[in-house]
C-alpha cells in the first residue's frame, strides 16, 4: 500500500507540492444518485424546465468552482469546463458531473463535490414531500490526463 499523499512521515498533514509537475489536460467524471419514492420522482419530472433540476445543476457547477474552499488540502484550480447533468428516473435522480482543467493536478475532487452538491440540492428541493430520500453511490467513474504541447 502506498502512503497517503497528504500525510507526512510524522503524521503531519499538508498540501501536496505539485510545482514540479508539468501542465496537463485533466478531466474527471463523478456520479451520484438521489433515491426517492416514485411519486417524488414524478413530481420532479412534472415541474417546468428550469425549476428544481436546473437549480441543482447550477449548484453543482458553483460547488466545483469552490472546491478548494471546502476541502482544506485541495489546490485551487483554473477550471476550463464544468458540466452537470441530471436525469429523473422512476425512483431516483441520476447525476453526472464532468470537470476539466489544464493544470498540474487533477480535478477528481471538483467532480465529486459537484455531483455531491447537486444531489444535496435535489434532496433539499424535495425533502418537504419525501422524508425517506437517500443520497447514494457518490463515486468517481472516470479520470484522464493528457500532456499539453
Amino acid at each position: 500500500m502506498t502512503k497517503l499523499s497528504h500525510v507526512g512521515e510524522g503524521g503531519d498533514v499538508g498540501m501536496v507540492d505539485v510545482g514540479g509537475k508539468p501542465l496537463s489536460r485533466r478531466r474527471a467524471v463523478a456520479r451520484a444518485r438521489v433515491r426517492m419514492a416514485g411519486a417524488t420522482a414524478g413530481r420532479l419530472r412534472a415541474l417546468p424546465k428550469g425549476d428544481a433540476l436546473v437549480t441543482a445543476q447550477l449548484a453543482g457547477i458553483m460547488a466545483a468552482k469552490r472546491t478548494a474552499e471546502l476541502i482544506p488540502l485541495c489546490h485551487p484550480l483554473p477550471l476550463t469546463h464544468v458540466a452537470v447533468a441530471l436525469e429523473v428516473g422512476d425512483t431516483e435522480v441520476a447525476i453526472e458531473a464532468a470537470v476539466e482543467t489544464t493544470a498540474r493536478t487533477g480535478v477528481e475532487m471538483e467532480a465529486l463535490v459537484a455531483a455531491s452538491v447537486a444531489a444535496l440540492t435535489v434532496y433539499d428541493m424535495a425533502k418537504a414531500i419525501d422524508k425517506d430520500m437517500e443520497i447514494a453511490d457518490v463515486r468517481l467513474v472516470e479520470k484522464s490526463k493528457e500532456p499539453v504541447e
